[in-house]
């Protein structure tokens, strides 16, 4: 089951594995879109990186914002904490089950923060 736990303990990766317009995985981003059935969210990662490919330094942040029976997700993308957001979608519903999650992109590798 994925939880905040779980994802603290990779603090590295042994392994990168291929992903979509040339974006690479860490062992821990892996686990992450194969425990938690995201591979939705690394796909909206890699659909805006055609367009801010020149960004260096990505951050991208998940926030579960609860609406009345639902769960609706927000993701942003930013150049770095407290810099103004580049993306900003929302996905009406999800079972995401995490109530935030923040992911770097740094040289087409997406990581956990713990594995910066």
């Amino acid at each position: 089951m994925l939880t905040e736990q779980s994802l603290e303990q990779f603090t590295g990766t042994e392994k990168y594995y291929s992903y979509l317009c040339g974006l690479k995985l860490t062992d821990g981003v892996h686990y992450l879109a194969t425990e938690g059935k995201c591979f939705w969210l690394l796909d909206i990662i890699a659909s805006y990186q055609p367009k801010h490919h020149q960004v260096p330094f990505q951050l991208w942040e998940l926030n579960i914002d609860e609406e009345e029976d639902k769960r609706a997700a927000v993701i942003t993308m930013r150049e770095d904490t407290g810099k103004k957001a580049l993306v900003q979608q929302r996905i009406p519903y999800t079972d995401f089950p995490l109530d935030y999650l923040k992911l770097y992109v740094i040289d087409k590798v997406i990581l956990l923060t713990s594995e910066y």
